[in-house]
């Protein structure tokens, strides 16, 4: 099994001291040996997870984004993320919620959830939600759940949505337009030998939730 190389951290570091084309030049071979160690960890993460979940996701290359920053628009002009980021799509339409992992030192974390929901489905959501919150309040008050994942993150209108009373019990879950969550490891724990499999074991945990918003998302089409 795959794991994540302290080398790899030690470049990512380095890189978030030096982020400059000169040095990203001389120290390219270093991202390459980074690059190699990330896509190695993800094929590895991608067969385990295929042991329990669908995901289409087809190689670690695949879900790894680029290194290199879009500045056109951003006042930060660093030309790279000083992190690796990748995600794993889950498989058909059936099959709703997004992986991420996010490698970089001493902000090392998973994510998953449902980061950007289109309109259509964030009305889906919040109707589910005003409707009866008690089965996605139940998944949210588990002990292993909340002990991992805590609890929503993201943006959320400031008072209520469009249709929604700003009355309503369950108005705070409501508002939400992101319903995603995260987890943070330390360093020492990125480096194991078991990450993966802790990883693994993070993301089962969050299942219940994925498959609650799978019916909410796909009632309608079925």
């Amino acid at each position: 099994m795959g794991a994540i190389q302290k080398s790899t951290l030690e470049f990512l570091n380095q890189l978030k001291v030096n982020n400059n084309r000169e040095w990203f030049e001389r120290n390219k071979e270093r991202y390459r040996t980074a690059h190699e160690n990330m896509i190695g960890f993800m094929d590895d993460m991608i067969a385990e997870m295929n042991k329990v979940d669908n995901i289409e996701t087809i190689s670690g290359k695949k879900s790894l984004f680029r290194i290199y920053r879009d500045v056109r628009f951003s006042k930060d002009k660093s030309p790279y993320k000083p992190y690796f980021g990748a995600r794993m799509a889950r498989a058909t339409k059936w099959l709703r919620g997004g992986h991420y992992i996010h490698i970089e030192p001493g902000n090392c974390f998973i994510a998953a959830g449902f980061f950007n929901p289109n309109s259509a489905d964030l009305k889906l959501i919040r109707e589910d939600i005003a409707h009866d919150s008690k089965p996605l309040k139940k998944i949210l008050a588990d002990s292993d759940f909340k002990n991992i994942w805590g609890t929503f993150q993201g943006d959320a209108v400031k008072t209520s949505p469009r249709g929604f009373d700003k009355e309503h019990p369950d108005i705070e879950l409501i508002r939400f337009k992101q319903f995603h969550l995260s987890h943070k490891f330390s360093d020492e724990e990125v480096l194991s030998e078991d990450f993966v499999f802790e990883i693994v074991k993070s993301f089962l945990v969050i299942r219940p939730y994925f498959d609650y918003m799978s019916e909410v998302l796909t009632r309608d089409t079925k």
